[in-house]
């Protein structure tokens, strides 16, 4: 049989084609695409109650139930009730405030990371977000891999579980891992409908465990007594009990985990019909709402399920390997309602971890697209959902068998992860109150930042896996960003060019005489002279005759730190001279940029002279890169290079 040899290499890239347009389907901004933290709806996009809204904030926040209690048993011991007190009066007093503030500051979902950005100009803000952005990312990766891990210790020990499934940890895990990126790959929109009958399955479920646990409790005074033993006998000075509180309470700071994508979800709430863009009361009010019924909601189940798992369960059964190991209250699902309910209570569990992952990675999707590609720091493929979830679930991978997918070892990561964005929220609005002069506030703020600020330095002590992890992500977000920002440094970067009336009769009588002549020149003096001078030198040297108009450009750059802008242009007659003045974040790209508009308005091929750049070449490339300045005249030739591949229109570049 033969075998055409040609058409089966044709049909590689054939096929490789196929594979690349599958991956990168979609190539647009995504931070409008899942529903999940830090999306940004369109305006046609159907919005929620803010209590519907709660439940999809909630899958992540009160998903922590299942495995919270076991982890502040194992961290306190007896203690655990109390140190859970703590947490619960820091998220009362500390938290809910906090981030009550930061949903009235930044009602679009932007959250801390945005305020600070705007607080701090220029690179600083840019790296700050950076830094901020590879902590976000660790929260939500480790959310996935946790709750992915924790969804296995719920599977495997069922009772009705598949024997063959024992001692498969990993595998089972790093199998749940694979059913996330399936369904993303195929494509995740809606989940707020799914998120209200999970949220609500399981809260009620875990009303009746703790009810359930709580009435024994109380109608067996020996074993609150046995309790009460136990703690004196660990702890007999009460103020050194409050103090073991104080110092373990950072390990318990996983239940603090819903107050930032409680934020990250505004844009899905429906405010009232009077709100608009610059004034969304309703839709702020609706954010307060949603956190502090979910602050509270949690407070209750936080503080009850760590009074029942501590008195009922036996200390032991929470250690690795334990029955109680990450599933506290499935524990006692099973040993106080029947298996039946127990593994009801599995199901339900299973599920909403799982779709915690799937919250998580919502909000990875989202966020990415929200910073990096304004920034001009991600690769056009960042914009695209596909390559995006194969990256982060290999990371899950990975994460998932460096951690042996514990649920204990990676508590310590997302406790990090957690912490540092609150403790970001805090002193952000603690800056803001500052400028604005509210003093009492700004105080109460600046306390509330402190106590964050111990909170998050004994976790990275006591675990520093967590800071080992963020620095990794950080240094690769750095890495790249900035990578990827100097490959993109020749693009356009210009969102329009506008130009007023006095710029467009400039351009429109200049045009009428005969070719488009701009002259870049630096906005120092500006005198009549400084004009003079220009202009004699550039006829002289590049030969342009006295009867051409010359058009000067003058470009400011505010903030070179900035990616795109759209180009505002302004007419100003100057000392007899006639000036196009522009503002950009770089001026190469601008003057590239106004070139190619007056090239499609006019149907005239613009000429643009300069004058040669003294210094070093790198030194000037680097300030270009970080300034947006330096070597104007090449790089402003290899932008209009790479926007215009057609040396017959594109508009000429004169050195002189």
């Amino acid at each position: 049989m033969a075998v055409d040899v040609g058409a089966e290499r044709e049909g590689v890239p054939a096929a490789r084609a196929r594979v690349r347009s599958w991956l990168l389907e979609g190539l647009v901004e995504n931070a409008r695409r899942h529903s999940g933290p830090h999306t940004q709806p369109a305006s046609e996009h159907r919005r929620h109650p803010w209590w519907q809204v709660m439940c999809l904030t909630g899958v992540d926040y009160f998903s922590t139930l299942g495995y919270q209690p076991g982890i502040a048993a194992l961290a306190a011991g007896a203690t655990g009730p109390v140190a859970t007190a703590v947490l619960v009066a820091v998220t009362l007093v500390g938290a809910l405030p906090v981030y009550r503030q930061v949903a009235r500051v930044s009602p679009n979902g932007e959250g801390s990371i945005a305020i600070l950005e705007k607080q701090l100009p220029w690179w600083t803000g840019k790296l700050l977000v950076l830094v901020l952005l590879g902590f976000a990312a660790t929260d939500f990766l480790i959310t996935i891999t946790l709750s992915a891990a924790d969804a296995t210790e719920h599977i495997l020990a069922n009772p009705y579980a598949p024997g063959f499934l024992e001692g498969h940890q990993v595998a089972v895990t790093l199998v749940l891992l694979a059913l996330l990126a399936a369904v993303f790959l195929r494509g995740f929109t809606e989940a707020v409908g799914i998120a209200v009958v999970l949220v609500a399955v399981y809260l009620t479920l875990n009303t009746v465990v703790v009810g359930a646990g709580l009435v024994k409790v109380f109608t067996h005074p020996s074993l609150l007594t046995e309790w009460h033993r136990l703690l004196v006998n660990e702890h007999p000075n009460p103020l050194l009990l409050a103090g073991f509180a104080l110092l373990v309470f950072p390990k318990l700071a996983l239940g603090l985990s819903g107050f930032e994508t409680g934020v990250a979800v505004m844009p899905l709430i429906r405010g009232d019909e009077s709100d608009t863009d610059a004034d969304p009361r309703g839709r702020i009010q609706g954010a307060r709402r949603l956190l502090t019924t979910a602050a509270a909601i949690m407070s209750v189940f936080l503080l009850a399920s760590s009074v029942v798992t501590t008195v009922l369960i036996p200390p032991e059964y929470f250690h690795p390997g334990g029955p109680a190991n990450g599933r506290a209250l499935a524990f006692l699902a099973h040993d106080l309602c029947g298996g039946a309910f127990g593994t009801v209570y599995d199901v339900s569990t299973i599920t909403i971890l799982w779709f915690a992952g799937a919250s998580a990675l919502a909000g990875l999707l989202n966020l990415v697209p929200r910073y990096l590609p304004r920034y001009g720091m991600a690769p056009h493929w960042a914009r695209a959902v596909r390559p995006l979830v194969l990256v982060f679930t290999l990371i899950g991978f990975a994460v998932t068998v460096f951690f042996h997918a514990s649920v204990d070892k990676q508590g310590g990561a997302y406790a990090t992860g957690v912490l540092v964005l609150i403790t970001s929220a805090a002193l952000s609005v603690t800056i803001v109150s500052a400028r604005r002069r509210h003093r009492a506030a700004g105080l109460g703020f600046a306390a509330i930042t402190g106590v964050f600020v111990y909170t998050t330095i004994a976790n990275i002590v006591e675990r520093p896996d967590g800071i080992i992890i963020g620095s990794i992500f950080i240094v690769t977000i750095i890495v790249v960003s900035f990578g990827s920002r100097i490959v993109r440094a020749f693009e356009l970067r210009v969102t329009g060019v506008r130009l007023d009336a006095t710029a467009e009769r400039f351009v429109t009588e200049a045009s009428a005489r005969g070719p488009l002549r701009l002259v870049a020149h630096e906005p120092i003096a500006r005198d009549a002279a400084d004009y003079r001078t220009k202009e004699l030198a550039e006829r002289h040297d590049l030969h342009i005759p006295e009867d051409d108009v010359l058009l000067f450009v003058e470009v400011t750059v505010p903030d070179s730190s900035e990616f795109e802008s759209e180009l505002s242009v302004v007419g100003e007659s100057r000392h007899g001279y006639r000036v196009l003045k522009l503002s950009s974040p770089s001026v190469p790209n601008a003057i590239a940029a106004l070139a190619l508009h007056l090239r499609d308005t006019t149907g005239r091929q613009p000429h643009i002279y300069f004058e040669w750049t003294e210094g070093n070449p790198l030194r000037n490339f680097v300030r270009f890169l970080f300034f947006g300045v330096g070597e104007v005249a090449p790089v402003t030739r290899e932008v209009l290079r790479e926007a215009e591949p057609d040396p017959d229109r594109r508009p000429a570049v004169h050195v002189g």
